[in-house]
């Protein structure tokens, strides 16, 4: 009996910039951090990516590969490949992250809302990430050199 795939589904955006094979690395350590995908998950076969989004075969096998060299996945000969080792914060963070994430949505749903496109939203948020994360972010201004100093919240 074969294992059953987890459910993560590759989403390719060929209009990003970002190489393909970048693309599932980066959905599968989202999904790695979030929860989805848990060690012992096996990851969608090759046959299977490639039915679902049009690539060529060899560009998930560079996925799959580039995920092993980084410990996160394993190969396993005649079975699929599996997850090793997860990310992020510790096993019970879907639960504590659950306030976080419902802000995060009502946040999103507002930017919409107010007419920013997907990218804008991705680019605002990169900044106050790179902002917040960095050691720069402590002085009270934002990546664009913005004070915020005083800000209330609204």
């Amino acid at each position: 009996m074969a294992a059953e795939s987890a459910a993560v589904e590759f989403r390719i955006d060929r209009r990003s910039g970002v190489a393909t094979y970048l693309q599932i690395v980066q959905q599968t350590k989202q999904a790695l951090r979030l929860g989805v995908l848990e060690p012992g998950d096996r990851l969608p076969t090759a046959r299977e990516v490639v039915e679902a989004t049009a690539i060529n075969p060899n560009t998930v096998l560079k996925a799959y590969r580039e995920l092993e060299r980084e410990g996160l996945v394993e190969a396993r000969r005649g079975l699929g490949t599996f997850v090793r080792r997860t990310l992020g914060g510790a096993p019970d963070a879907t639960a504590a992250d659950a306030p976080l994430r419902t802000e995060l949505a009502d946040w999103a749903r507002r930017a919409r809302a107010a007419g920013l496109e997907k990218d804008d939203v991705g680019a605002l948020f990169t900044a106050v990430l790179d902002s917040t994360y960095s050691t720069n972010g402590m002085n009270g201004t934002d990546s664009v050199g913005r004070s915020h100093e005083g800000d209330q919240e609204r």
